[in-house]
């Protein structure tokens, strides 16, 4: 079983031409609203590409009985839900210009409560966006740990970020959020890779790169059609630690990550077009060639 701790959210998803300057404006030329939030759209992933997944998560008394407190159990995530009465669950507004770069604003709604809940003791847990303090609680008393600090990575402090990475198995971060973390903590990428086992870095449309056992690997995206660049990396955990859990080679989950994205952004929304284990697998072999045999791990 995967725990994945962190937000559930709904999404506004916004089209501009271009991402305004400060005290500037722009016009939106299209708007939808889909299922998100970092962990949540992790977990979906996951329970598509069908393993076990446990979401724990804050909400607001207006999901219960929501479509999408419906599509949760359509697709089989198991719910650890702290439902906080009177408040919204988080909502995320997205704006996505012509030339792929976004701009997020996101209420917190609901996961305030995180600051004060207690934290799990899980055998294998991810934990994506959500409260710094709750998630360093929660690496602290767990067995095995994978952290994204995503565009919260901002409100982790340099103690909040030696905690987690001193307490982190595989550490998944962008560019732009490992940058972050070593200007927070006042380091170099490299000793950031040495903390932990395994580390994997995205680079949106230019790949990722994997550092596990002392060697780098360069994991080339898969080419498609780019519609919306949205729930990219969150579907890259899905499929990485969906193939982890049985037993695949970090490079192997890497490319499964990596293909496991390539369906997410041919469609607007995080969660709209997930692919399950045999449709992921028919593109992972038009592309890397056979899919290897898992050894499957124990405990």
């Amino acid at each position: 079983m995967i725990s994945v701790v962190g937000h559930t959210a709904i999404d506004h998803i916004s089209r501009v031409p271009h991402l305004p300057a400060k005290n500037c404006s722009t016009h939106i030329t299209d708007r939808q609203i889909y299922f998100g939030g970092g962990a949540a759209n992790i977990a979906a992933g996951i329970a598509t590409l069908g393993a076990p997944v446990t979401l724990i998560s804050c909400i607001g008394d207006d999901f219960p009985g929501s479509e999408y407190d419906l599509w949760m159990n359509r697709i089989g995530i198991r719910q650890q839900f702290f439902v906080v009465h009177g408040a919204h669950t988080p909502t995320a507004f997205m704006f996505t210009d012509d030339t792929g770069d976004q701009m997020t604003f996101f209420e917190w709604g609901a996961s305030k409560a995180f600051a004060h809940s207690a934290a799990p003791s899980l055998p294998f847990v991810h934990m994506a966006t959500a409260d710094p303090e709750f998630n360093c609680r929660v690496a602290e008393r767990s067995e095995f740990t994978s952290f994204d600090p995503g565009q919260d990575v901002f409100w982790y402090t340099k103690e909040q970020l030696e905690t987690i990475l001193a307490n982190t198995d595989i550490l998944f971060a962008n560019q732009h959020e490992i940058r972050q973390m070593c200007t927070t903590l006042g380091v170099t990428k490299d000793s950031i890779i040495g903390e932990v086992e395994t580390a994997i870095f995205t680079m949106s449309g230019d790949g990722s790169t994997l550092y596990s056992g002392g060697t780098e690997h360069f994991i080339p995206v898969v080419p498609v059609t780019l519609v919306d660049p949205t729930g990219a990396g969150d579907s890259y955990r899905a499929g990485f630690l969906s193939s982890f859990v049985k037993g695949y080679r970090p490079l192997t989950c890497c490319k499964i990550g990596t293909v496991t994205a390539s369906f997410v952004v041919e469609h607007v929304g995080c969660q709209t077009h997930l692919p399950d284990w045999n449709t992921m697998r028919m593109r992972y072999e038009n592309t890397f060639g056979r899919l290897e045999s898992p050894v499957p791990r124990k405990g």
